[in-house]
Parts: structure tokens; sequence; C-alpha cells
């Protein structure tokens, strides 16, 4: 197929004013261009067709859906990486994890491990407490299916580092149905089972509160 004609197909916007975007990214979509002519399509090139001006400010894994946010301009890309980096963005997603995590409607605990890249398995990125990162996740689980085995997680990333929710989970023996990475390799899923469901953060320019929501497709 064309990848001009793949660059212009129709994105999933859920809001856009002067300053910002927030698009609902499907899974399987790269957010930004990847290497090799076959990877050029993403979301920020398809955005990129209707505002021509539009940047990215953070990322989803391919294989992530949910909310992700550009911005319109570099001032506003500015001033929106500057609040996330000082973590006034509240992101919550999502997740089916193997096995019964805890019972639902218990209170939110947290993952307190650092994350780095596995090397020689790269994209892998591992538990390394000698180089990796500090990483902090907060959970809480929603409903669990003990004929499946599986449990419904709700997440909040303290930090954004690579696949660290992917990471964290596995490190607990609970990872996400459909992971090619870190789930099992008998897990037949169609998908990764992790959709960005809220996002919370100030308007840039008015400062007004702002909260969107995309429900799991799953």
């Amino acid at each position: 197929m064309d990848n001009r004609a793949m660059s212009t197909a129709p994105v999933d916007i859920l809001h856009a004013d002067d300053s910002l975007i927030l698009c609902n990214k499907p899974a399987g979509m790269l957010a930004v261009p990847g290497r090799g002519p076959t990877k050029q399509d993403c979301l920020i090139s398809r955005v990129q067709w209707l505002h021509a001006d539009a940047l990215i400010v953070h990322r989803l894994d391919m294989a992530t859906s949910g909310l992700l946010l550009l911005a319109l301009g570099a001032e506003m890309q500015r001033r929106l990486s500057r609040a996330f980096a000082e973590r006034r963005v509240q992101k919550r997603y999502v997740a089916v994890v193997h096995g019964l995590l805890a019972e639902p409607g218990s209170d939110w605990a947290h993952i307190d491990l650092p994350v780095g890249a596995d090397w020689p398995n790269r994209p892998r990125q591992q538990v390394c407490h000698v180089n990796g990162k500090p990483s902090q996740t907060r959970y809480r689980c929603l409903a669990q299916d003990r004929l499946g085995q599986t449990s419904r997680v709700e997440l909040e990333p303290v930090t954004g580092r690579t696949h660290q929710l992917r990471v964290h989970l596995q490190a607990l023996g609970h990872p996400i149905v459909g992971d090619a990475l870190y789930a099992d390799r008998q897990d037949l899923a169609p998908r990764l089972y992790l959709h960005a469901t809220e996002l919370a953060l100030h308007h840039p320019v008015t400062g007004a509160a702002l909260q969107f929501s995309s429900a799991a497709p799953f």
C-alpha cells in the first residue's frame, strides 16, 4: 500500500484547540515514524496532514491503545513537555493481566523498581538495580476473572520509563495479556491488553483544568 495514502487515513481526534490535540490511538499504530520505508505511517504523520504544526509530546507503545496528547507548535510542545517532566499531567491506564493480582476494590498499591534497557534483547527492558532508572507505578485491582485466571487492573505511572507498566507487572508475576515481549510465548491474545484511559492536565495557555477519558476496548 502506498505510504502517502496510508498517512492520510482518518485519526480519532477527541479534542482540538489552538494549542493541543488529543487523539485516541489504536493498538498496532506507531506514535512516531519507525526505521525503514514500511514504518513511516504513524499517528503523528496522519495528524500532520490536518494540522501541519502538530508535534509529539509523549508516546505510547505501538501495541498500546488510548489517549495521546499532541502539541500545536514548538512553544506548546515545550510547555506540555515541561508539564509531563514536572509530573503535572495525570495518566491512568487499564490492563488485563495474567493471574489473580489482588482482591477487587483493594487500595492502591505501589511498585518501586528501577527499569533499564535489556541490551542483548532490545527492545526489551528489565528491572535493573545497577543501571536502571528509578521507576514507580501505582496500581489497583478492578475485577477478577477466576475462570480465565486474569485480573483487570487500573494503573497510574508516577514516572514514565520505556515499557514501565509492562515490566513492572511482569516483575510482580502478572504480565499483561497479549504482551509479545513480556508474557508467556503461549499467550495467543489478539493484542496487548493495555489502554490509556484517562489524561488530566491544565491547559498550557488558559490554565483551565482538562480531563479526558477513553474506555478500554477490551
